[in-house]
C-alpha cells in the first residue's frame, strides 16, 4: 500500500509563493507519473501538473509558466514550486499517481490578501 503525504500549503497573498512537497512510502515511485491535482471549493478536481518517470512535464494551461513540477526520486517525493500566485489558485491542493487509486489527503492554498 502506498502512502502520499502533502505539506506546504499555507495563506499566502496574491502574487507570493509557495512550495507543496509530496512524500510517499510502501513503494518506490521512480517508475511511476506523478501528478497534482487541485479542487476549489464547489468545483470538480482538476488536474494542475503531472511529470513522468522520464521527468517530460505536463502543465494546466492556468498555470503555465507559473508552476513547476519536479521529483527527486532518491526521496521519493514530488514537488510543486508555484510562483506568482492568484486568488483562483486558492484550492486543496493533492497529489497522486494517475491511474491508481493512492491519493494523499491534500494541503490547502489560500491565496488572499
Amino acid at each position: 500500500q502506498v502512502q502520499l503525504v502533502e505539506s506546504g500549503g499555507g495563506l499566502v497573498q496574491p502574487g507570493g509563493s509557495l512550495r507543496l512537497s509530496c512524500v510517499a512510502s510502501g513503494r518506490a515511485l521512480s517508475n511511476y507519473h506523478l501528478a497534482w491535482f487541485r479542487q476549489a471549493p464547489g468545483k470538480l478536481r482538476e488536474s494542475v501538473a503531472t511529470i513522468g518517470s522520464g521527468f517530460s512535464t505536463n502543465y494546466a494551461d492556468s498555470v503555465k509558466g507559473r508552476f513547476t513540477i519536479s521529483r527527486d526520486n532518491a526521496k521519493n517525493t514530488v514537488y510543486l514550486q508555484m510562483n506568482s500566485l492568484k486568488p483562483e489558485d486558492t484550492a486543496v491542493y493533492y497529489c497522486t499517481v494517475p491511474g491508481s487509486s493512492w491519493w494523499g489527503k491534500g494541503t490547502l492554498v489560500t491565496v488572499s490578501s
